[in-house]
């Protein structure tokens, strides 16, 4: 369907079917017709690949999806939008809508079986309150996919593709560096929705490493990232001790075991420094 990015169009639309906006689904529908070719474009929907879309919506992405890509599954939590995009997607053969939460969906089964022989890549427009659930879901089920491509709020961009060693990264970025490689394509004004959200938002891509780093133990990593990131504003050596439950002196030889100072704050480490202090920890417990 054309004009699916026009407000009069999507009124009209949602008025013939009763669909009212849910704040609990966190539903804002893009109104700007540049964005959504950007995203597919940008989102690898291409020949030879296989999009995974979350969250259609009445389908702006979607469509743009369809017209490029091989094939399109979209996963859409909200029942009422079933027969809307029944309406607005008609046209596009190369499309299964799949009615379900994406937290609950076995997404390595889905791809077996839907994408057989093409690349998959995965383009998403997720409700603010849950972006970091489905990331984290997305990059640890370790998905045969080449990308996450993804609107999220402008703040939540700034996190995710922060920098490690700076202010704005925090553990949820390690684990997004560790899995991935991120990249800020390019940002979305709050006019670009309706209703309009309160913030504006932000399209990012995370390209998939083939390996992620190597560590001593992946879970003791990331219990360790987790656990000095909740006290990021104190002293590394305070954060370690703190939060994984060891003396202080304990937590200092593990530091300089891992050639780390003492004084610097969990914010500030870097890859290599947050590998290097789960291998020497890691030790500690061996010893």
């Amino acid at each position: 369907m054309d004009n699916l990015s026009t407000p009069a169009v999507i009124k009209d639309i949602l008025s013939r079917h009763g669909f009212t906006f849910s704040k609990r689904l966190g539903q804002n529908f893009l109104i700007n017709p540049s964005v959504c070719p950007k995203i597919a474009e940008l989102g690898r929907a291409e020949s030879g690949f296989g999009i995974i879309e979350i969250g259609p919506g009445i389908g702006v992405l979607t469509n743009e999806l369809c017209l490029r890509a091989d094939k399109v599954v979209a996963i859409e939590l909200d029942p009422r939008l079933l027969p809307i995009l029944g309406e607005t997607l008609s046209e596009h053969k190369n499309l299964k809508i799949v009615n379900a939460d994406v937290l609950e969906v076995d997404l390595k089964k889905l791809i077996e079986d839907e994408f057989s022989g093409l690349r998959v890549a995965i383009c998403a427009n997720l409700p603010y309150y849950i972006t970091s659930p489905i990331v984290m879901k997305l990059l640890e089920d370790r998905l045969p996919i080449v990308s996450i491509t993804t609107m999220v709020q402008r703040e939540a961009a700034d996190r995710l593709c922060a920098p490690l060693g700076t202010r704005e990264a925090g553990a949820v970025t390690v684990a997004v560096d560790y899995f991935s490689e991120a990249e800020r394509l390019f940002n979305v004004s709050r006019g670009s929705f309706m209703p309009q959200p309160n913030v504006d938002s932000a399209v990012i891509r995370l390209n998939i490493r083939e390996e992620p780093p190597k560590v001593a133990d992946e879970k003791l990593f990331f219990k360790i990232v987790r656990g000095i990131f909740t006290l990021r504003r104190k002293t590394v050596l305070n954060a370690l001790s703190g939060s994984m439950g060891i003396e202080k002196p304990e937590a200092a030889k593990i530091l300089d075991s891992a050639e780390i100072p003492q004084n610097l704050r969990p914010e500030q480490l870097k890859m290599q420094e947050l590998i290097s202090l789960c291998g020497a920890y890691d030790k500690f417990l061996k010893e």
